[in-house]
């Protein structure tokens, strides 16, 4: 018990001195929705990563704490060349954002060379610069149909590549990367999540292998997971994507009961972040991401030609 009391009581003085930090740095602390429970609570703001890029761009605080995984911070810093751009934990990579580099998106641009190029958020400021446009998970059909050409090279998720197919007659040619995540629930962790939850409406992520999607009620990003939750007349979930959104869930809609569809759904890189980690990061101003200007303004061009879809 003694010990337990010393952890929470180190705790709490660690978090009272990253506010104390952040006050002095003029930061902002943004975490992303699948961040442990405790660097959540410590955030000024949660979300996903587009949406705390977008959110980072419009503050006035000079420094940016990112608790989420490279890409992230690089897009970031892509909307924010101005600021500081600090990721806390510099090993926390998107093994899909690494299933692809920039080289090999430029020989599959030679190898179609009539193709538009769409990329997901989830890769790096290299690729986003080769790419004409990015997407995210919410948006990426409205993407992909605001494009002249007839084929679409989609990187670098197959499953989201091929959900979006679904909806549009373009030809997708999709990247075979996948987030590991999403990519190992199974049909069968569907219907042992029904038959412990026969009531609950089920909602899963289009990073989903497809015949999970075929199996949901909705299909949805994290931030329309959200959205749907808190709005629903429904009060039970199933939820198919990684289960740091739960805690964002139990704040955010706390009349709902929220159940992983699988309870291994846990990004490791993810986790990498904790409340250490922020504090260290605050008080030395590091590690800092940066991009080159000239991939930088190249990626912004793509980032920003989604933006201006309506």
């Amino acid at each position: 018990m003694a010990n337990i009391q010393i952890r929470i009581k180190d705790t709490e003085s660690i978090i009272k001195d990253i506010f104390r930090l952040k006050e002095e740095k003029d930061a902002v602390i943004l975490a992303h929705n699948y961040q442990t429970a405790d660097v959540q609570d410590i955030a000024d703001f949660t979300g996903d990563s587009l949406e705390l890029s977008r959110i980072a761009a419009a503050q006035d605080a000079s420094v940016i704490v990112f608790c989420g995984v490279d890409f992230m911070a690089e897009t970031a810093a892509v909307l924010s060349p101005d600021k500081t751009v600090l990721l806390p934990a510099p090993d926390a990579n998107c093994p899909m954002s690494d299933m692809i580099t920039a080289g090999e998106l430029c020989v599959l641009k030679e190898r179609f060379p009539e193709a538009a190029v769409v990329c997901y958020v989830n890769t790096s400021a290299e690729v986003k610069a080769e790419s004409d446009i990015c997407c995210t998970s919410a948006n990426a059909v409205r993407v992909v149909e605001s494009l002249k050409e007839k084929q679409v090279l989609f990187v670098p998720d197959r499953n989201l590549g091929r959900y979006v197919a679904r909806f549009t007659d373009k030809e997708i040619l999709p990247w075979e990367g996948f987030c590991f995540v999403h990519d190992r629930i199974t049909s069968d962790d569907v219907m042992h999540a029904r038959e412990a939850h026969p009531g609950a409406e089920l909602l899963v992520h289009p990073e989903c292998r497809p015949e999970v999607i075929d199996l949901a009620d909705h299909v949805f990003s994290t931030s329309g997971m959200i959205k749907h939750v808190c709005s629903s007349d429904s009060k039970e979930f199933i939820i198919g994507t990684e289960v740091g959104i739960l805690h964002r869930m139990e704040k955010d809609c706390p009349d709902k009961s929220c159940y992983p569809l699988s309870s291994g759904a846990i990004c490791a890189t993810m986790k990498k972040t904790d409340l250490q980690k922020v504090h260290k990061s605050l008080e030395t101003l590091t590690p800092r991401i940066t991009v080159p200007e000239d991939v930088a303004e190249r990626a912004r061009m793509a980032i920003q030609r989604m933006l201006d879809i309506k």
